[in-house]
């Protein structure tokens, strides 16, 4: 006779074993149809977890409750194998390791919706499911918020949407996919930095191979790509920034770094109030002098963020490390023509122009006007030494063809922005949402973050 409790663990591990195979061959599926897979879909280990609540990732392993994997292999293979991809793009776009201080709830409901939204814009057999009327609907709606559905763009779109208990319900119970509980697991984020390197050299090798080696792969990717591009985008302060923009220039100021003690104190010893060498009264330093900010004024761009960024510019400009004394700043407003240019020499002005700040155009958005005019204020010479010029817009217009013979850099608001034709001599910032937005204090992760992108022109140094 068969001891029961053998007989039991026979079975349980016969179960495991079938598990496994069925991870190992919806893993195959994949990398067949999604070569730029091929690393992150071999970075978890399976681990059998009874306790699971259906399928579950720490990063490093894919937890699995054995009889639930099963039941779902048996609804469907497809339906496996969106899970699995699921949870890779959890785990690509480091999801457990961005959740800060968010609300929990909410978090994790934008973290499903924003893979989800991936999976279903993927025109591929092996996870092809047609998407519901509900989620189409959901999708739109987003759509309208933000041109990219990423996890931090959807999260805040929930809070706005004030859910109840039922709507917050029946959107989990639409997009809810996985067991998160593993993310939050003490033991796991103990590893959080490796995790994330990990995952984030994954991001950006399949970035590579999506946009290089596996074209005809990609085109059926969906949305992907931008979600990926959008996540190795590299973060960079906009205060460091604007010193891009700097030049050299001697100001009246004492030089304390070129000051030396030793011989001020030594003539003090010996002469008794003679120093022999004192501070000097000039001091070289690399500050803004000469600048343009043109905004976008256009029906596509959002009043309230211009405003946003002209006052987040503004806090920058105003401090006295950022710009000298005398200073040449235009501020222009354009949407197809020219519609105002306001020339700031002093903080007063600066101080006084915020206080009567109004958006003036709405029309169409060509950026062709506005470096013609400033191109024109050069030939006048009524610039010292222009470096640079930022031009603040959601990137649907038409660009100039030809370089301007001074600094040039977009300015975009992240999952809101268009930049597939912004030409390769230009550079590319993108601010965070939050930045142009008032958000509690503990949610900040610096004074002003945004990400600084290279395009072909090549990586420039700061």
């Amino acid at each position: 006779m068969i001891d029961p409790t053998r007989q039991r663990q026979l079975e349980e591990l016969n179960l495991v074993n079938v598990c496994t195979e069925i991870l190992s061959n919806s893993r195959n599926e994949l990398y067949i149809n999604m070569r730029f897979l091929d690393v992150s879909l071999s970075s978890l280990d399976f681990v059998a977890d009874p306790g699971c609540n259906g399928v579950g990732t720490d990063g490093f392993v894919l937890y699995y409750h054995p009889q639930y994997l099963c039941d779902l292999y048996q609804k469907g293979r497809i339906y496996v194998n969106r899970s699995y991809l699921h949870l890779v793009l959890h785990c690509l776009f480091c999801h457990m390791d961005t959740i800060g201080k968010r609300a929990k709830e909410y978090w994790n409901l934008a973290c499903d919706i924003a893979m989800e939204s991936i999976i279903d814009s993927m025109y591929l057999k092996c996870i092809r499911v047609s998407p519901s009327a509900y989620r189409r609907e959901l999708y739109l709606r987003l759509k309208r918020e933000m041109k990219v559905l990423t996890a931090e763009g959807i999260y805040k779109a929930l809070q706005k949407m004030e859910l109840n208990e039922q709507q917050y319900m029946r959107m989990a119970a639409e997009f809810c996919i996985d067991d998160h509980k593993y993310w939050y697991d003490k033991d796991s984020n103990k590893r959080s930095q490796p995790r994330k390197n990990k995952w984030d050299k994954n991001r950006q090798k399949m970035q590579t191979e999506m946009e290089t080696f596996a074209n005809q792969a990609s085109d059926d990717s969906g949305d992907l790509l931008e979600q990926v591009k959008v996540e190795n985008r590299e973060r960079y302060d906009y205060k460091k920034f604007l010193r891009k923009f700097a030049v050299l220039k001697e100001e009246m100021q004492v030089d304390a770094d070129s000051f030396d003690y030793v011989f001020y104190t030594y003539g003090l010893e010996l002469y008794g109030n003679m120093p022999l060498i004192e501070p000097q009264e000039t001091k070289e330093m690399y500050r803004v002098e000469d600048f343009v900010i043109v905004i976008d004024t256009s029906m596509s761009c959002s009043g309230e963020l211009v405003k946003r960024f002209l006052e987040e510019t503004y806090a920058v400009l105003c401090e006295s490390e950022s710009y000298f004394r005398k200073i040449n700043i235009h501020i222009i407003q354009c949407d197809d023509k020219i519609q105002n240019d306001t020339i700031i020499t002093s903080q007063e002005e600066m101080d006084q122009y915020m206080k009567d700040f109004t958006i003036m155009g709405h029309g169409g958005t060509d950026f062709r006007p506005a470096f013609e005019y400033v191109n024109s204020l050069v030939l006048q010479q009524r610039f010292h030494k222009l470096r640079g010029l930022i031009y603040f817009t959601d990137g649907e217009g038409i660009y100039p063809v030809k370089m301007p013979p001074y600094e040039t850099a977009f300015v975009f608001i992240k999952d809101n922005y268009t930049d597939l034709s912004v030409p390769s001599w230009a550079m590319k910032l993108i601010l965070e949402p939050g930045d142009l937005a008032a958000q509690p204090e503990e949610e900040l992760e610096d004074d002003w973050g945004g990400q600084i992108i290279w395009t072909e022109g090549g990586e420039r140094e700061m």
